[in-house]
C-alpha cells in the first residue's frame, strides 16, 4: 500500500471551501491537477474525472463516490479492471478550525495491488495535489474576501 497525503490550511470556513470542492463544472477554469469530473458526489454514484499531473501523462479514471460527509469529507475508489490489480482511493477531508474561521483540507491518495509498482508515480500525484491544494485555497479565499 501507497499513500499521499498533502496538508493546506486554508482562510475561509469548512462551507465556503466545500462549495468550491463540489463546483465540478468549474474545473477546467481554475484546477490545474483535476481538469474535469462529471457526474454527482453523491454515494455509489459513479464519477468521470480527468487528471493531469505535472510532467506526467493525464489520464481518465471512472471511480465510485464511497463517502459523502457534507462540509467534512468525499471519497472515491476507483480501479483498473478488477479489485487489486489497481485500486485508488482519493479522499479529501476539510477540518474546521480556529473555531471554524478557517480549514485544514487534507488531499489523500492511497493505493494498492499488483500494478502500483509500475502505474504509481507518487512524485507527479503529490505535485498535482499541492498544485490543487493551493489553487482550492486562492478560490476559497478570494470569495471569503468578496463577501466581507
Amino acid at each position: 500500500m501507497n499513500q499521499i497525503e498533502v496538508f493546506e490550511e486554508i482562510d475561509a470556513p469548512p462551507e465556503v471551501v466545500w462549495d468550491v470542492l463540489l463546483e465540478f463544472d468549474s474545473y477546467p477554469e481554475w484546477n490545474p491537477f483535476v481538469r474535469a469530473i462529471e457526474g454527482e458526489p453523491t454515494e455509489g454514484e459513479q464519477l468521470r474525472v480527468r487528471i493531469e499531473p505535472p510532467d506526467s501523462r493525464g489520464m481518465t479514471v471512472k471511480p465510485e463516490v464511497v463517502a459523502v460527509e457534507e462540509h467534512r469529507r468525499l471519497v472515491w475508489l476507483g480501479r483498473l479492471v478488477v479489485p487489486f490489480v489497481f485500486d485508488g482511493y482519493h479522499e479529501f477531508h476539510l477540518e474546521p478550525i480556529n473555531n471554524g474561521e478557517r480549514t485544514r483540507l487534507l488531499h489523500r491518495e492511497t493505493v494498492r495491488g499488483a500494478l502500483v509498482p509500475l502505474l504509481f508515480d507518487a512524485e507527479a500525484l503529490e505535485d498535482g495535489f499541492e498544485a490543487m491544494n493551493v489553487a482550492v485555497k486562492e478560490r476559497a479565499e478570494a470569495r471569503v474576501e468578496a463577501a466581507s
